[in-house]
């Protein structure tokens, strides 16, 4: 019997004594039997499912446009920190009574949570492997050079995987607080919240909490992924969208009978001119004369003629700076940016490389046949319809007699409300041209030195990211090194 006794003693002794790095094994081969007979590969298939639902998502704009590359970049933040999160929340709370008794025993915390750490960066590794190749399968497009290494995939995979194992190792910290599953559990949405919120990308931040976002995983991981995205150098598509929105919005303007009279008064413009030289015989009525110039083969063309407005395109962006009417179309924030449209355009109306096609003049989508119309309707020409013509005259001596009679001279400020729309105005000046300058200035307003695809910006981010993975496991083991004041 007391053989016995001495032999239990030895084996408790032995046990006690067990040095670090065999506790290691022993509690990662714990583990790893976790991971098959207590369900804990469930969050495998977890990790495809999340990868398949924000790859649906991503795939039609990721590394194609600016703002479709941020998106991704953080919904794949997003991806690997919930992962991470979840894979060890509960894993240490669940068995603090065990951990305890084991400490008294003899356990080494260090070797418990080094233990954890090769675990959970196995674990990991699947799950970015998973994230990765779900993704591409469900349309996203992946770019083929890496920066630091020659496969794009293999550096995007090595940023994934630290966002996930610093997450991760987080979140073994707060399961090292709790006491109970249930508090870890109430605890995580809000570290989830704080470390999304407080990324600094997508949200715009009052200037006193920046300094959060030095505590946050989210932040080094956004911008390594927009690094690696190249962010700075991805088209911005939202001008473009906006403007094709856009292109139907009328614009209202006004031109009067004497810039008509003016029109017909120009003899450099050659179809004009042509027109004016068309002699008439007989004694005809101005009525009559209006008949048969509708029945010309070369007035029904002169009436497609446009009229020619004293305006030029400067004076267009002028007006839709100034005018109070369209104080909200100037006061649209462009989306994921901080411009509104009226900032754009005052930059296109001091930018100098712009001056020359700012000076052109605006040509009105009011045709000459639509005036003629407009006058009918006045009855001005009922009025003077029994004016009687010369025999020689020509529609030149016709047009000078308009021009010259007081009668007509009079109404010279009749208006006539003329419209038209934004997308004829771009195909007056140029969509292309507009639509490039704009997205240039876009991008170049939203360019951002720390999203810059270099070397040194990514290793900068990784380094980062490996810090928080060694401060939360130190954190994560000294807490658990106070385990036995647990009153418990």
């Amino acid at each position: 019997m007391a053989e016995m006794q001495v032999n239990t003693a030895k084996r408790r002794f032995m046990a006690r004594h067990r040095g670090r790095g065999a506790q290691v094994f022993i509690y990662l081969g714990k583990l790893l039997r976790m991971f098959i007979y207590q369900n804990d590969w469930k969050v495998l298939p977890m990790a495809a499912l999340i990868a398949g639902l924000v790859g649906m998502v991503v795939r039609r704009k990721f590394f194609i446009n600016m703002e479709g590359t941020v998106m991704g970049a953080f919904a794949m933040v997003c991806v690997c920190i919930w992962n991470g999160c979840f894979n060890s929340i509960q894993v240490i709370c669940r068995e603090r009574d065990v951990i305890k008794r084991e400490h008294r025993s003899g356990m080494h915390i260090s070797s418990y949570i080094f233990a954890h750490m090769l675990y959970q960066a196995l674990l990991c590794l699947l799950q970015v492997g998973v994230t990765l190749f779900v993704t591409s399968k469900v349309g996203v497009k992946y770019p083929a050079e890496g920066v630091i290494s020659k496969w794009f995939i293999v550096d995007f995979g090595i940023s994934m995987f630290l966002i996930t194992y610093a997450s991760d190792m987080m979140s073994l910290w707060v399961s090292s607080l709790s006491r109970t599953t249930t508090t870890a559990m109430t605890i995580m949405p809000f570290v989830l919240i704080f470390q999304l919120v407080f990324s600094g990308g997508m949200l715009s931040l009052p200037a006193w909490t920046k300094p959060l976002t030095n505590f946050t995983i989210s932040n080094p991981g956004l911008k390594v992924v927009a690094c690696q995205a190249d962010v700075n150098h991805r088209p911005y598509a939202t001008i473009a969208d906006l403007i094709k929105k856009m292109r139907d919005n009328e614009i209202g303007g006004t031109v009067t009978l004497g810039q008509v009279l003016d029109l017909l008064d120009d003899k450099d413009n050659a179809t004009v001119a042509e027109i004016r030289s068309k002699q008439i015989g007989g004694v005809f009525t101005l009525g009559e004369v209006t008949q048969m110039l509708e029945q010309s083969k070369s007035f029904n063309k002169f009436r497609q003629e446009a009229i020619i407005g004293e305006k030029t395109v400067g004076d267009l962006l002028n007006f839709l700076l100034e005018d109070e009417s369209l104080k909200n179309l100037r006061d649209f924030e462009i989306p994921n940016t901080d411009l509104k449209v009226g900032t754009v355009l005052g930059e296109l109306v001091k930018y100098e490389e712009l001056k020359p096609m700012l000076a052109q003049k605006f040509i009105q989508t009011v045709t000459v046949g639509d005036v003629v119309d407009a006058v009918k309707s006045t009855g001005l020409l009922d009025e003077f319809k029994d004016e009687t013509i010369n025999a020689t005259t020509t529609i030149g001596d016709i047009a000078d007699w308009l021009t010259s009679n007081e009668d007509i001279q009079a109404h010279r400020d009749d208006a006539f409300t003329l419209k038209t729309t934004l997308g004829k105005i771009l195909d007056v000046v140029g969509e292309k041209n507009v639509m490039s300058f704009l997205e240039e200035k876009a991008a170049a307003a939203n360019y951002k030195p720390e999203y810059e695809c270099i070397p040194d910006n990514i290793l900068k981010y990784w380094m980062h990211l490996f810090g928080f993975i060694l401060a939360f496991a130190l954190l994560a083991t000294i807490t658990l090194e106070f385990i036995d004041k647990d009153k418990r």
